[in-house]
């Protein structure tokens, strides 16, 4: 079997999560996480894992001086760059207050810098933020710091001071080359810009550059991502993320209601803008990787997904797994592995809380005994294709009527399901989020009345 049909794109084409975490955030307790908990959890994490493992470290930049209507991203519009010094103050003072909770140094893994646009802030700032995170730490052997910046203002300052300072990945969000869509979602993106950043990286000695594109945007057709991919070709990025565009205007608000629905791909148009930008990557030797992933058999996602430790969380797909990631900046979530948590996303509110000396946490969850075992089927699910129960540890009470709900899944050819495992065939990879939601028992338990999640393929 070859491409999902278009009657399957029809049946199963239903608002559902993206499976960063679970639960997904929609479904964490009402009562959200009290500080101790939230603290004591970190604790525990840390001392299980600091020695094995080390930390991960997301930390959130979220100044953009231009406002793209695609995003879905937490942002603050502003030209004003004497917002950086502050904000960047904040985040270090955050990261004290989590140094207050560990027993010894702690040991940083991974750092990645998302947004917002992390390269709105000059290279002076970047480095003054991370020598202030280094200097409290030290570093894996294994460690992976990697950022995400724009083409149209990284310079090469941006990329040597980083690279200088450990980073050897970066991501460069390209979306569309096509001037139309370019415009309509307002983020107008020369080649060139492309061209300049991902020489630039190769030279400097980065060893993974990656390329963000999007389909399903507004106006967008076969021939525009036929044309995108063919330029992707020309710099061969390392990795490559294929996002399908989540239209949520009752989410994000006025930018994503600057164009009309009808200007959207639907269903099997949308999807046949994936499945020809699939088989592009396949022609040009990348593999798929996840959901939504490609890379080159050299890059280090790939590797993580043939040793089995393709990692996802809420920094998306990872080549490895730390129990421990730390959330900096506004709007952040951390995960201890047994708890979630939010940061503040009032730039304001956010600046003042740290200044209190307040981990600024405003909502949360407690994982159950239950949500970890659910938790640990969909991680294998999103990064592998796969789960088990045959370890006892992995079996909980719903397994059956999770079974039960995969039935006409497995007759449509989506699932395969053994005695005490299943597996997912290739051709079912675009469906991978309506299987996790069949473990999904929150979801199950309380339907959402109204709509609050993007459709699944």
């Amino acid at each position: 079997m070859g491409q999902p049909t278009a009657d399957l794109i029809r049946k199963y084409n239903i608002p559902g999560p993206r499976y960063t975490s679970y639960p997904t955030v929609p479904y964490w307790d009402e009562s959200g996480i009290s500080s101790g908990d939230w603290e004591a959890s970190v604790r525990r994490s840390f001392e299980e894992s600091n020695h094995s493992e080390g930390l991960s470290l997301y930390i959130h930049l979220p100044f953009c001086e231009k406002l793209c209507t695609f995003c879905g991203c937490h942002k603050r519009i502003t030209l004003q760059h004497s917002v950086e010094k502050p904000y960047l103050e904040a985040v270090l003072r955050e990261w004290d207050l989590y140094g207050s909770l560990f027993t010894e140094t702690p040991l940083i893994k991974e750092i990645h810098l998302g947004g917002g646009t992390p390269t709105f802030f000059s290279p002076d700032h970047l480095k003054y933020l991370l020598e202030g995170i280094l200097e409290k730490a030290d570093i894996a052997g294994d460690y992976e710091f990697s950022f995400e910046g724009s083409p149209n203002n990284t310079t090469y300052d941006h990329l040597k001071t980083l690279y200088d300072l450990g980073f050897s990945r970066n991501s460069f969000g390209v979306q569309d080359y096509d001037p139309e869509v370019q415009r309509i979602i307002n983020r107008i993106q020369p080649y060139e810009h492309v061209e300049r950043v991902t020489q630039w990286s190769r030279d400097i000695g980065y060893t993974s550059v990656s390329h963000d594109l999007v389909f399903g945007l507004p106006r967008q057709n076969l021939h525009s991502i036929r044309q995108t991919i063919e330029m992707t070709r020309q710099l061969l990025p390392d990795r490559i993320a294929f996002y399908s565009y989540a239209h949520v205007p009752w989410i994000k608000g006025v930018g994503q209601r600057g164009y009309d629905e009808s200007d959207l791909p639907k269903d099997e148009e949308k999807r046949q803008l994936y499945e020809t930008g699939k088989q592009l990557f396949a022609n040009y030797g990348y593999e798929e990787i996840g959901m939504d992933h490609f890379a080159q058999p050299h890059d280090s996602l790939y590797r993580a997904l043939t040793e089995k430790t393709l990692h996802r969380n809420f920094m998306g797909y990872t080549s490895g797994k730390t129990q421990l990631m730390i959330g900096l900046g506004m709007s952040s979530i951390s995960d201890s592995w047994y708890a979630f948590a939010q940061n503040n996303k009032s730039v304001e509110e956010y600046q003042a809380l740290v200044g209190q000396g307040e981990i600024p946490v405003f909502r949360g969850h407690l994982l159950s005994p239950e949500d970890l075992i659910i938790r640990q089927h969909i991680l294998n699910i999103m990064c592998h294709f796969e789960t088990s129960w045959a370890d006892p540890s992995m079996q909980f009470p719903q397994l059956g009527n999770v079974l039960e709900r995969l039935t006409e899944m497995q007759e449509d050819g989506l699932v395969q399901v053994e005695q005490e495992s299943l597996s997912l065939p290739e051709h079912a990879r675009p469906f991978v989020r309506n299987i996790c939601m069949a473990f999904d028992l929150r979801l199950i338990r309380k339907q959402p009345t109204t709509r609050i999640f993007s459709m699944t393929v």
